[in-house]
């Protein structure tokens, strides 16, 4: 029998992870910023300029969302961005990106130690208001 520990780590062993210190050399004009936590955990603080889409419900909006320019036509969504998922401690982002791979999306990445590990590396944080 499986455990969320061993389904997590078979995600992981097929997405790629990155740093937070990696993450803030990218250009932000060329990814998307994912935040898979509940809306409650994401307006308690967040990276600047993440976008909110719970695990719960990522499969079922993430095609219709506007930041992939799919609002007028989900199957237009563009499958080809980059895409940067996390969470808190990046279980629930990594299997959340191995679930947007499976859905054909090219350019997914989780970032490793997720929310806490950017707090604890001191870098920028947000909140709701």
């Amino acid at each position: 029998m499986l455990t969320a520990n061993d389904l997590v780590a078979s995600a992981r062993s097929r997405i790629h992870e990155i740093s937070p210190a990696e993450l803030q050399t990218w250009n932000a004009r060329d990814f998307v910023l994912i935040d898979v936590r509940e809306p409650d955990e994401y307006a308690a603080g967040h990276i600047p300029g993440a976008i909110n889409l719970p695990r719960g419900v990522l499969e079922f909006r993430i095609e219709s969302h506007p930041a992939l320019a799919g609002a007028a036509n989900p199957a237009q969504a563009d499958r080809s961005r980059s895409l940067v998922l996390y969470c808190l401690t990046s279980g629930r982002a990594a299997l959340a990106a191995d679930s947007l791979q499976q859905l054909g999306f090219a350019k997914v990445h989780s970032l490793a130690g997720g929310f806490t590990a950017w707090r604890a590396a001191g870098l920028p944080v947000a909140d709701a208001a």
